[in-house]
């Protein structure tokens, strides 16, 4: 069941769009698709959300179809949820809920499974008034999975000690992730990043590009757990390439405040690449809810490389070339085919040459081999030989910059000088 509020259509997305992207998100569940609704209202109802006449034609159709579930594309009130349960005689699942439920299925990892279980819990605490009978008679099911029928029959204080338990512990994994990120810096390389709208074929380029083995399926939320590879090209600097969580239209608040410490992958990059399905019909659309949850997420300003991805599933003709003009410089691939890469890999390489500095450092003879590492990885524009050391002006990656500062034992080796 999708409901439109106001005017309609106003961030693009047509009834159809709507209701196609509900069933794949339930279908992915694990739920088996017997009728759909769609409503448009001026407003929401407060009590039922949409109104005593359209309670009235679900009722019914859960009826003619011995359906035992109904699944809304809104986000519902605790109290809403209850009276419609109440009028229907069936379970109600929200889109928050249901998103919540396909990441239980989907975390490997037990990072990943705590943030789930802590969105979950966090979902469910304003929800626990007047539902004790009902959660005590929980079975499986969509909207079920995850913290499981235990402790969703503990108080709210126990909720909120579980709630407090699982942040400790995310927060000890985040340090842990913190401590890696930094051994991996130390490497010295920069890191690229992929996002995108879930199903946009992220993982399936970070096979191509790496050579890596990530989960691949025609799915929505196939990947939750970030994946980072080496990318090593013949003729360019190497880097790493992070796959991340998909982005979805209204990604619910829950998940993106539970997986910040995953999400992080996105906010320390050194460069995006904006993986987009072109060959979707709402292609601009999902671009856009790509860039509300960037903005969310304080990672917008990044640099940024899209990659219109699934060139070989256009029909439309003139599609491609109307969404290069709305994104300049964007790459057209296909990930499926190994098609284009040679130039995302260039684009990526130009867009990681522009974030260079220019600094300047005095390297003493006895330093060679950090002259050296200045020659390699950056482009020295000025070099004076003088008593005891060298003067370089270098254009460098400033992940470089700051390194061979530090070897120098900081900017008394240099001038410190950047722009």
């Amino acid at each position: 069941m999708a409901v439109e509020f106001g005017a309609g259509n106003r961030d693009g997305w047509e009834p159809s769009d709507r209701l196609d992207e509900l069933r794949q998100l339930a279908l992915t569940a694990g739920a088996e698709v017997r009728g759909e609704l769609y409503q448009r209202r001026p407003r929401p109802d407060p009590a039922l959300l949409v109104g005593t006449g359209k309670v009235g034609e679900i009722a019914a159709l859960v009826q003619g179809t011995g359906s035992a579930l109904v699944i809304l594309d809104s986000d519902l009130s605790p109290g809403q949820q209850r009276n419609l349960e109440g009028a229907l005689e069936a379970r109600v699942v929200d889109r928050t809920q249901l998103i919540l439920d396909i990441f239980a299925q989907r975390a490997s990892s037990r990072e990943g499974q705590l943030q789930v279980e802590l969105a979950q819990l966090r979902y469910l605490l304003p929800r626990l008034a007047g539902r004790g009978t009902m959660l005590s008679r929980l079975g499986g099911g969509i909207g079920t999975r995850g913290p499981g029928e235990t402790k969703l029959e503990v108080d709210r204080r126990r909720i909120r000690q579980r709630i407090q338990r699982l942040e400790a512990e995310i927060d000890a994994l985040q340090r842990h992730r913190s401590l890696w990120r930094s051994g991996r810096r130390a490497a010295e390389l920069p890191l690229v990043c992929l996002v995108g709208y879930t199903n946009a074929g992220k993982s399936t380029l970070l096979n191509a590009l790496t050579g890596a083995q990530a989960f691949v399926e025609d799915s929505l939320f196939a990947t939750l757990d970030p994946l980072t590879r080496v990318v090593a090209p013949a003729d360019g600097e190497r880097f790493l390439l992070t796959d991340t969580v998909g982005f979805i239209r209204d990604l619910p608040h829950h998940l993106v405040a539970a997986f910040r410490a995953t999400l992080e992958e996105v906010v320390e990059a050194d460069l995006l690449v904006h993986v987009v399905d072109v060959s979707h019909p709402r292609a601009e659309e999902q671009q856009a809810a790509v860039r509300r949850v960037l903005a969310e997420l304080g990672a917008l300003g990044k640099p940024l490389v899209v990659a219109l991805n699934k060139v070989d599933r256009l029909q439309e003709t003139g599609r491609l070339e109307r969404l290069r003009r709305l994104e300049p410089g964007a790459v057209p691939i296909s990930a499926l085919r190994r098609e284009g890469l040679p130039e995302l890999l260039l684009a990526i390489r130009k867009a990681l040459a522009a974030r260079r500095v220019q600094a300047s450092f005095r390297v003493p003879y006895s330093r060679g081999a950090l002259l050296d590492t200045l020659h390699r990885r950056g482009r020295v524009v000025r070099e004076e030989f003088l008593p005891g050391e060298v003067q370089v002006e270098v254009e460098i990656d400033p992940v470089w910059a700051e390194r061979v500062r530090q070897r120098l034992g900081g900017a008394g080796k240099g001038d410190g000088r950047e722009g």
